[in-house]
């Protein structure tokens, strides 16, 4: 297995509620074909560089987690219909194991 790193933000007028859905949405998708999360950061709150979709702001969640790279296709299309989350990127991480 591969390190990866998810970087996504999320609609800042979704309440708590729903970046918890979100959030074991993509949880389940990354262990659910294997995968292991190794850590979550919620960064909070922080603005944008550009407007995406009228937004200013954004949540910002950084997902540190190995898995298998068949299978970060299908992560990548979980983030895609999801509609909380307006961008996200999925790197290698070349500094872990």
């Amino acid at each position: 297995m591969k390190a990866y790193e998810l970087l996504y933000i999320v609609d800042p007028s979704a309440n708590e509620e729903v970046r918890a859905g979100v959030t074991a949405r993509i949880d389940a998708a990354i262990v659910g074909q294997g995968g292991q999360i190794d850590n979550v950061d919620d960064w909070g709150k922080r603005k944008l560089a550009y407007e995406i979709d009228g937004l200013s702001e954004g949540n910002y969640i950084l997902v540190n987690f190995h898995a298998d790279p068949t299978h970060v296709r299908e992560l990548d299309r979980v983030l895609r219909i999801t509609d909380a989350v307006k961008r996200h990127m999925i790197v290698v991480r070349t500094n872990a194991e």
